[in-house]
C-alpha cells in the first residue's frame, strides 16, 4: 500500500478535546475522527487495526466451537420487555418508535434477541450445546463519553452465547471461552488481568472481567501477588490493618464527650486525639424500604455498589432528612439507641468505637458491637493498598484498569422468561441454561495504544498493527532508491508481508516523524547513501534499535523479527 493512496491525515499539535494517551495518538496519527460525542469515525488505518483484532477473536472463537451469526441492531421492544430489562435500564438505552407507532430500541446487547432466537428453534436436548457469536454494533446514550474510542455511544462488540441442557455443561463453556480469551489478549500483546466481577444488569450468578492495565483506565482491580486474587473493587473483599487503639480507648464503660462544632471524623479525631480507625462512620440512606443506616470504619469509605448488593436501591438522605428523622445533623449519627435497620461493614464486628451521641455536639466513647448494637455484617468499604488479601493475608495493590472483556454465567435468567425451552432425555421441558461473553474490539485497540507508546507516538504489536512494515524510500526521484523500494516490496509481499510504503514527496524528517507516529513495528530506510554502502537501515520502532544491512538480506531478516514479536 502507498502512502500516497491511503488517507492519513496525521496533525502536528495535541486536539485540545482529548486527554486519554489512547485519544490523542489515534487523532494525530490520523486513525479516527470525532464526529460528536461518542461518536467516532475509523479512517483506513484504524479499520486495518480493527480488522486484524477482529480476526484473532474470529480464530480463538473458532478454536472453540462457537459459530458466527448477525443479528439486528434495531429491535423491538415487547422482547426486552418480557425480560423486565425495558424498565430496569434507564436512559442508556435508545428508544424510538416506528412508523407504527411501535416501541423499539437500538440494541444495547443482545441477550433477549439470542433467547427468542433460541425460543424458535432449540427445541431437543440433541440440539444442545450450542455457541453462537456476532460482531455488531451495539448503541448506549453514554452520559459522559469520554477517553476517545474507550466509551461511546456507538461501539463494536463481540458478543457471544453459549446454550446448555445443565449447569455442567454451562461450567465447562464458561472455562473455554476463559480460556479463548486469555489466548485473544495475549495475542494482541495486551497486559490484563482476569477478576471476578459483578454481574450487573446483565444479571446471572457469576461474573468475570478481563482488564487491561492503564492510567487511562476508568476501574480499578484489587490484585494479591500472594495467591493470584483478583477483583474488581465493586466485588473485592479486603481485610483493614488492625484499630490503633490507645489505653484509654480500650475502657468498656460507654461515656458521652463534648466535640462542639466537631462533625467529621477528620475533625473529631484530631479533636479527641484518637486514630480514626477507632470511629464508626454512620451514614444515613433511604432505601425501598425506609431509612437505614450504613456503618463503616472512621478510617474507610463506603463502597456503594457494594451497599447496594446487600441493601437493594438506596440513595444518600439529604441534610434535612437526616435531621427530620434521626433529630440530629450528619455529624453525630451513632448506632447505638437507634432501632434502624443497620449494614454493617465486617471490620467492625471486633473493637471498641467512638461514634456520633445522636444528640448535637458529643460523641459517645466505648461503644462496642454487639453490645450497643446489631447489624447486617457485610464486606461493604472501599479496599484500600493498605489492607489485606482476604484469602492469603498478603498485602494487596490496586491497579487502574480498562475493561477489555467480559463473561456471564446467565443460567436461566433469560430462558424463562423468553420460553426458550428444550425437551430432556426423559421428555421433560427445562429452561436452557445460559453464557454470555463479551469483547471489546475497540478497547482492545485503544488499551494497546495506552500500554505501547512513547514521546514520538503508537508502538503497535506487531499482531495487530496496520502493517507489518513501512518501507521509507528518503529520495523518491532517485531510481536506484525506488528500484530497491520495489524489489524489496516483492519479495516481502511474496511472504504475506503487509507493507505501507512511504512514496510521498516529503522531507526525510517528515517521513521519520510520521512512521514513529503510526506505529508500524518495523521501518526498512532506504536512501542514496546507504545504497552506496550496500546496505539499507532495518529499525524497530519499539525498541528504536536499527541495523545496516544488504538488501537481498533484510527480508529474510523481517521475517526472523516478526516470527517472535
Amino acid at each position: 500500500m502507498l502512502f500516497s493512496k491511503i488517507f492519513i491525515p496525521t496533525l502536528r499539535e495535541t486536539p485540545a478535546e482529548a486527554e486519554a494517551v489512547s485519544h490523542i495518538l489515534l487523532l494525530r496519527a490520523g486513525y479516527v475522527r470525532q464526529l460528536a460525542a461518542g461518536l467516532y469515525i475509523y479512517l483506513p488505518l484504524a479499520w486495518r487495526v480493527m480488522g486484524r483484532i477482529n480476526r484473532i477473536i474470529r480464530e480463538e472463537m473458532g478454536s472453540i466451537g462457537a459459530q458466527e451469526i448477525s443479528m439486528p441492531g434495531l429491535h423491538p421492544a415487547d422482547i426486552w420487555q418480557e425480560t423486565g430489562r425495558w424498565y430496569d435500564i434507564g436512559e442508556e438505552m435508545f428508544r424510538l418508535k416506528d412508523r407504527g407507532g411501535r416501541d423499539m430500541c437500538l440494541g444495547m446487547t443482545h441477550e433477549e434477541i439470542i433467547t427468542w432466537l433460541a425460543s424458535m428453534e432449540i427445541r431437543s436436548y440433541r440440539n444442545l450445546p450450542q455457541v453462537w457469536y456476532q460482531i455488531q454494533t451495539k448503541f448506549r446514550d453514554e452520559a459522559r463519553p469520554r477517553s476517545g474510542i474507550l466509551r461511546t455511544r456507538e461501539f463494536i462488540m463481540k458478543d457471544s452465547y453459549s446454550f446448555d441442557a445443565d449447569e455442567a455443561g454451562l461450567e465447562a463453556n464458561y472455562q473455554k471461552h476463559a480460556e479463548a480469551y486469555n489466548r485473544i489478549f495475549r495475542r494482541c500483546g495486551l497486559k490484563f488481568h482476569q477478576v471476578e466481577s459483578d454481574p450487573g444488569m446483565m444479571g446471572g450468578a457469576t461474573a468475570h472481567e478481563f482488564m487491561a492495565t492503564s492510567p487511562a483506565g476508568e476501574d480499578t482491580v484489587v490484585l494479591c501477588a500472594g495467591c493470584g486474587y483478583a477483583a474488581n473493587t465493586e466485588l473485592a473483599m479486603s481485610v483493614p490493618p488492625p484499630q490503633k487503639l490507645k489505653g484509654d480507648e480500650k475502657d468498656t464503660a460507654t461515656e458521652d464527650v463534648a466535640t462542639p462544632d466537631k462533625r467529621t471524623v477528620a475533625e473529631v479525631s484530631g479533636f479527641l486525639k484518637a486514630d480514626p480507625s477507632c470511629f464508626i462512620k454512620s451514614l444515613l440512606m433511604i432505601g425501598h424500604e425506609g431509612p437505614f443506616l450504613a456503618l463503616v470504619r472512621g478510617d474507610q469509605e463506603l463502597h456503594e455498589k457494594k451497599l447496594q448488593k446487600v441493601a437493594g436501591n438506596f440513595r444518600v438522605a439529604h441534610k434535612d432528612e437526616v435531621k427530620n428523622i434521626l433529630g440530629v445533623e450528619a455529624g453525630s449519627i451513632g448506632p447505638h439507641n437507634s432501632t434502624l435497620k443497620k449494614f454493617a461493614d465486617a471490620s467492625l464486628k471486633e473493637g471498641v468505637y467512638i461514634a456520633g451521641a445522636n444528640r448535637e455536639g458529643f460523641h459517645t466513647k466505648g461503644i462496642r458491637p454487639h453490645v450497643h448494637f446489631e447489624a447486617e455484617w457485610h464486606d461493604i468499604h472501599v479496599a484500600r493498598e493498605v489492607d489485606k488479601c482476604p484469602k492469603c493475608g498478603a498485602g494487596i495493590v490496586l491497579e487502574k484498569v480498562i475493561e477489555i472483556g467480559n463473561i456471564f454465567k446467565l443460567g436461566a435468567k433469560y430462558s424463562q422468561p423468553l420460553k426458550a425451552v428444550f425437551l430432556d432425555e426423559d421428555g421433560k421441558e427445562r429452561p436452557v441454561i445460559m453464557g454470555s461473553y463479551g469483547i471489546g474490539p475497540a478497547r482492545i485497540a485503544a488499551s494497546a495504544v495506552e500500554q505501547n507508546n512513547d514521546k514520538d507516538g503508537i508502538i503497535w504489536p506487531q499482531s495487530i498493527a496496520p502493517f507489518d512494515v513501512e518501507i521509507i524510500p528518503l529520495d523518491t526521484a532517485d531510481r536506484e532508491t525506488m528500484d530497491t523500494t520495489e524489489a524489496i516490496c516483492r519479495e516481502l509481499e511474496k511472504q504475506g508481508i503487509e507493507i505501507l510504503v512511504d512514496d510521498r514527496d516529503e522531507r526525510p524528517g517528515v517521513k521519520f516523524k510520521d512512521a514513529d507516529l503510526i506505529g508500524i513495528p518495523f521501518q526498512i530506510i532506504i536512501g542514496k547513501k546507504g545504497l552506496k554502502d550496500g546496505v539499507v537501515e532495518l529499525k524497530q520502532r519499539r525498541t528504536k534499535v536499527t541495523e545496516r544491512i544488504a538488501p537481498s538480506e533484510v527480508v529474510s531478516k523481517v521475517k526472523d523479527h516478526l516470527a517472535v514479536s
